[in-house]
């Protein structure tokens, strides 16, 4: 078993990211989170454990993926392709071997020694935008201790750092990783309870609890928002209000429902629940008036 204070399941480090906090930014994604937003489309992240995803439409049934299956999870009768996801271990041998990307390893256990020198490699390019390594998810404070290890070497070397949390957390996790934090990425999603629960199955009491820690603590917070219509767009001047109570509230970003990610719901054998309603350009624009009218700077 692995050891969570040592290693991490990461599912992705994305290059140049210019939408997780301030300039060019490395951002490191981590596997599990505690809610299930219906909108959520990293649907890879949720779930801790190692996943593989199958992508049907892209496979040219060429059978590689059966000469390393060791579990059987790969086959291939009448010599059409079948995966069967109960037998697989998600190995990732599978991946390595297909010519066409049709399998794809989610969530691969590392080290911070491992990670560290990926994320130390554009430290010119975080100089020069102002940028640097973003730890995110999931929620990447499932692994508080990790999380911390990593950000503290980033600092070491002299490099910008933001956490981005979905703020059902420990108290705890936030106090190890705020030392080592320059911006927490915050999201709020509602502030009725109920409405966050049907959105998420959880409830909002400790994320509004935890983002009033990190203000207490005079932690530099960046406030991200879905706007999903049909679930949330009726919470907007609700957030508002409560976020003018914040001292260190250096402005909020809506981010847009979309539903691109249908396909990964598909290639991971699991039921969507992408909703259908997309928000057009002018309720995001009466949106952002709305935080622009409560004194809330909007980041684009």
């Amino acid at each position: 078993m692995e050891d969570p204070k040592r290693t991490a399941p990461v599912t992705d480090i994305k290059y140049f990211a210019v939408h997780d906090g301030d300039g060019i930014r490395t951002t490191v994604f981590l596997k599990g989170c505690p809610l299930r937003c219906v909108w959520c489309h990293n649907p890879e992240g949720l779930n801790a454990s190692p996943q593989m995803s199958c992508y049907a439409n892209k496979c040219i049934n060429c059978g590689n993926c059966r000469t390393v299956c060791e579990s059987g999870a790969q086959r291939m009768p009448d010599g059409i392709h079948q995966y069967d996801r109960s037998l697989c271990n998600a190995c990732g041998r599978c991946e390595s071997i297909c010519p066409v990307g049709a399998m794809k390893r989610n969530g691969v256990f590392r080290t911070v020694d491992e990670i560290l020198p990926l994320l130390l490699r554009d430290q010119n390019f975080y100089i020069s935008s102002g940028g640097g390594v973003t730890v995110s998810g999931g929620e990447c404070l499932l692994y508080p201790e990790f999380t911390a290890s990593l950000l503290r070497k980033i600092k070491e070397n002299s490099i910008n750092t933001a956490v981005d949390t979905c703020g059902f957390v420990s108290q705890d996790a936030l106090r190890q990783v705020l030392p080592y934090t320059d911006t927490f990425l915050y999201d709020i999603k509602a502030m009725d309870e109920e409405v966050h629960i049907r959105c998420t199955g959880q409830s909002n009491r400790l994320i509004l609890e935890n983002i009033r820690f990190l203000d207490a603590q005079n932690a530099r917070i960046e406030v991200r928002i879905p706007y999903v219509p049909g679930y949330n767009a009726d919470q907007m001047e609700k957030i508002a209000v409560f976020l003018t109570s914040l001292r260190n509230l250096t402005g909020v970003r809506i981010l847009p429902y979309h539903n691109y990610a249908g396909s990964k719901y598909a290639s991971l054998g699991m039921e969507n629940t992408l909703p259908k309603q997309l928000p057009a350009a002018e309720e995001i624009a009466a949106v952002q008036e709305l935080f622009w009218r409560n004194g809330i700077p909007v980041r684009h």
